[in-house]
């Protein structure tokens, strides 16, 4: 176990570097054409209840898929981080989204007083859309070390056993690895959206 914590971690330093070494411009091309392939896979058009992660300036940028499914009508839930967990819970429209707190680590998600419908009880998920350091082709993920998708969709699973939830990372060209070492608990994904994919 030991050793697979010292290999992920070097992984991470590794995509860490390759991702600030990213123009503004890069990260926006590529997000665009991301953007795109995901609007029109089927797993998005027939997904009504998405979750989504808003994204931080070196991940892929999220901004106009969260409006593309409002335009289309789509409920809208996203990651509310706790101690050691993670809540899907509602946005209503691209003015709560903007008009969120941010978190210490940067991240936009509602206040704690702030009671919002979780996902986890109201009927649950058709799609997960992540982030993650590293992916593989194949769907492994290489998240940042805590574990909270992982749990989420473990604790998913238990609730709704007979729901199909699917999962899609969306990665930068440079976020590709060939493989990824991973322990049992980790999840893959039925998808990984890059730029170069089919």
């Amino acid at each position: 176990m030991e050793l697979l914590k010292i290999a992920k971690s070097n992984l991470r330093k590794e995509i860490k570097w390759k991702l600030s070494e990213m123009s503004a411009r890069e990260i926006a091309e590529q997000s665009k054409i991301i953007t795109k392939k995901l609007i029109s896979n089927p797993l998005y058009e027939n997904s009504k209840r998405i979750s989504i992660y808003l994204s931080m300036d070196s991940e892929v940028q999220t901004a106009d898929i969260v409006k593309h499914m409002f335009d289309s009508g789509k409920l809208c839930f996203i990651p509310k981080f706790g101690q050691s967990e993670m809540s899907m819970v509602k946005v209503k429209s691209l003015d709560d989204v903007k008009s969120l707190p941010k978190t210490k680590w940067n991240i936009s998600q509602p206040a704690d007083i702030d009671i919002r419908e979780n996902a986890m009880l109201t009927g649950g998920l058709d799609l997960m859309i992540m982030p993650g350091m590293g992916f593989t082709v194949g769907g492994k993920r290489l998240g940042r070390g805590r574990g909270y998708y992982d749990r989420c969709i473990q604790t998913y699973k238990e609730i709704y056993p007979k729901n199909n939830l699917q999962t899609i990372g969306l990665a930068f060209s440079q976020q590709i690895l060939e493989d990824i070492p991973t322990a049992e608990h980790d999840i893959t994904l039925d998808l990984v959206i890059r730029p170069d994919s089919d």
